[in-house]
């Protein structure tokens, strides 16, 4: 799993929130650890069938799926649903981070790191944008325009271009002990969220990232960056 990957790079480790193949016992002690977890599918769903389960007052817990919301009132309920409707084989469970916001609406980052052919090229930072939730939505998608990724640091109030500059060198970072994993690997495109503590946290690393976002940025040398290092 990808998680173990980079979990291996100690510097790493303080960028990667907790995720488990997701079971029954796996789900239980992260609800302990943690006030709230994410379920997503192993393989990726461009932002569907992700849910969010918290933990509320004593034992009881709350389920959202998109704009969708069920409460469970205890456990023995919640492990009911589970064994019903989650297929576990299909999912991972990660820590949930508070994502920074923009006017009430979670966003995240995608940076694309590419490098050109053979093992031993370096990595590069070759474009970025913002992914920002719909209203009342938790997961963020680009059915709504993306943003600059400064312009969305800015809106949220929480960084500037030395943050950005932390989150390119964090990608890299990561591109590179994937690379060394991966040796035909030639790009990856992370998704990178900062919290409201301003913390970078590496939710997932794409290999193969949709580049449509690109051609709807205004800046379009970030799209014909892209193809030039696919080709090369």
């Amino acid at each position: 799993m990808q998680y173990g990957i980079l979990h291996d790079e100690p510097s790493l480790v303080p960028r990667l929130p907790e995720t488990q193949l997701l079971e029954k016992d796996t789900l239980m002690k992260m609800l302990l650890q943690y006030p709230s977890v994410v379920l997503k599918p192993r393989n990726g769903s461009y932002g569907r069938d992700i849910l969010f389960i918290k933990r509320s007052s004593a034992n009881a817990y709350r389920i959202q799926n998109e704009n969708n919301t069920i409460t469970m009132r205890d456990t023995e309920q919640l492990l009911e649903w589970f064994e019903e409707t989650i297929k576990s084989d299909e999912y991972i469970i990660q820590k949930r981070l508070h994502l920074a916001q923009i006017k009430h609406r979670p966003f995240d980052i995608r940076i694309m790191v590419q490098r050109k052919k053979g093992s031993s090229s370096i990595w590069n930072v070759t474009g970025s944008y913002a992914k920002v939730a719909a209203q009342g939505y938790q997961v963020t998608n680009v059915n709504n325009r993306p943003l600059p990724v400064l312009k969305a640091l800015r809106l949220a109030r929480i960084g500037d271009r030395r943050l950005l500059i932390r989150a390119e060198q964090v990608a890299r970072l990561a591109a590179k002990r994937l690379g060394e994993h991966y040796p035909m690997l030639r790009q990856v495109g992370f998704d990178i969220a900062v919290d409201k503590k301003r913390r970078i946290w590496i939710i997932e690393g794409n290999y193969q990232p949709d580049l449509r976002p690109f051609r709807l940025m205004k800046d379009s040398s970030m799209h014909r960056k892209i193809l030039w290092y696919k080709e090369h």
